[in-house]
């Protein structure tokens, strides 16, 4: 794919039009700009406006739209699906949009477009405050909020999209939008969830929340201890205080200063225990796991935002991830969990997680995201180097989502997934928000020109009638 597949006056316009470069595949960084965090998406798009300000941002998606090329948004470039490529289309890109600001005083953050979580608590660590973020420091702002925002801290501060206090979006037809509770609420509430559907934004701004202490438990056992530690750990969670955080993962264990040996490159049961307080009363609320005489262990205060540069995931890995929400965590539950860990590709940096919500997740107000009663996720992280292991990746993910669809809540976190067809994007909103949620992307992108991401059809293409229901 070359230049002259576009029309070479109407390329060199937009480069003169555009305060930021225009990459093609002629460029030498063509291929390091192109690449994203799933290296099984090879998508080539034509053109890559490395945009610098919202007029670059308008300006690439008109010449878009008049040469008829697809469009993707990037910003951190971690969707799993490639939602931030396109094969053939143009790709707007975000990354020198990175900026953040904090208002110490009024405990606001503005992060732009194109920020990842390492550029918004660079900024906001030093004065003491921290909102929900992902669960590692390269994942974009915008994408993990604006599809829900799901992370460490949520089960104190809610959801990424719980804090969010306005969002200013680019549409389609060049229009520069700024969404609150008092202005364009109805689209407001659409992005909390609705993802990348209606526009781009080219900034959003958070609530934020004093973070003075935050302390970390990280214990390992061999994998064969996992039945036993899950249900300590199901039972310690269960009432747990908002406090706490984390997850149970089985993966296969790296060399470190606190792993045995022994276990390095084999299957292990990991529990992560985050805390938003004093290491003090951590340890008191892990004693029952430190009862369980694990073989590898730190306990101790970290900062909120080495944790989650300690927890970066490599790039340029094959990725398959999906989910599956529960009401609760029977026994049986548990034991199916257990059972798929061992078809999981191992050595890998791939996980089997399963996270708890509850807290300020489940108070929070109901925005077209998943159910909000859910009180467990089961999330397979599929994260591994060899081709030859794909089938096993996929197999193994879409397996254990199966085992657990008798105890799940019919929904689905839409950040967790990659492409599983319309009835799961449904799934993701329940059909009545999909429903106004396609009215809304009926009023800011009636051409569905942002379909990338999860798509929500617009109302009027779906000439009124009723969305694909969840499959059973």
């Amino acid at each position: 794919m070359t230049d002259d597949l576009l029309d070479p006056r109407a390329l060199n316009d937009l480069r003169s039009r555009l305060d930021g470069p225009v990459v093609t595949p002629v460029d030498p960084d063509y291929e390091d700009v192109r690449a994203i965090f799933n290296a099984m998406m090879t998508a080539r798009p034509r053109v890559i406006a490395r945009c610098a300000n919202p007029t670059d941002i308008a300006t690439a998606v008109s010449f878009a739209r008049r040469e008829g090329l697809e469009v993707a948004v990037r910003g951190g470039g971690h969707s799993v699906a490639g939602a931030s490529l396109t094969d053939g289309g143009l790709v707007v890109d975000l990354r020198p949009m990175n900026q953040v600001s904090v208002d110490p005083v009024r405990r606001t953050a503005t992060a732009q477009g194109g920020a990842v979580w390492a550029d918004f608590d660079r900024a906001t660590e030093p004065h003491g405050l921290a909102a929900t973020g992902g669960r590692v420091s390269t994942t974009g702002v915008a994408g993990l909020t604006l599809g829900g925002g799901s992370g460490w801290l949520e089960r104190r501060f809610g959801l990424a999209c719980d804090n969010l206090l306005s969002v200013e979006l680019m549409t389609a037809d060049g229009r520069l939008v700024a969404a609150s509770e008092d202005s364009d609420p109805e689209l407001f509430w659409a992005l909390h969830g609705g993802g990348g559907n209606f526009g781009v934004a080219t900034s959003l701004t958070f609530a934020l929340h004093p973070l003075p202490e935050f302390a970390i438990a990280l214990l390992l056992w061999p994998g064969r201890d996992g039945p036993a530690v899950a249900r300590i750990y199901r039972d310690l969670l269960t009432d747990a205080p908002d406090e706490v955080g984390g997850g149970l993962i089985y993966l296969t264990a790296q060399p470190d200063d606190f792993v045995p040996d022994e276990l390095v490159g084999t299957l292990c049961c990991a529990v992560l225990v985050t805390y938003t307080g004093p290491e003090s009363a951590l340890r008191e609320f892990v004693a029952p796991l430190l009862d369980a005489e694990p073989h590898g262990r730190v306990v101790g205060e970290v900062p909120y935002s080495e944790l989650q540069r300690m927890l970066d995931d490599p790039p340029g890995m094959r990725n398959y991830w999906s989910d599956e929400n529960l009401r609760d965590l029977p026994d049986a539950a548990l034991d199916r969990f257990h059972a798929r860990a061992p078809e999981m590709p191992v050595p890998s940096a791939s996980q089997q997680i399963l996270f708890p919500w509850g807290g300020a997740v489940a108070r929070g107000r109901e925005w077209p995201g998943f159910d909000r009663k859910a009180a467990w996720a089961v999330h397979p992280f599929g994260v591994w180097s060899d081709p030859a292991d794909d089938e096993r990746a996929r197999t193994w993910a879409r397996s254990l989502c199966a085992d657990m669809r008798p105890f799940s809540t019919g929904d689905v976190y839409l950040n967790f997934i990659g492409d599983e067809g319309a009835d799961r994007i449904v799934a993701g909103y329940g059909v009545d928000n999909y429903r106004r949620l396609a009215a809304v992307k009926a009023e800011f992108d009636p051409d569905d020109v942002f379909h990338r991401w999860h798509d929500i059809v617009p109302l009027a293409h779906a000439e009124s009638s009723a969305p694909p229901t969840p499959s059973a």
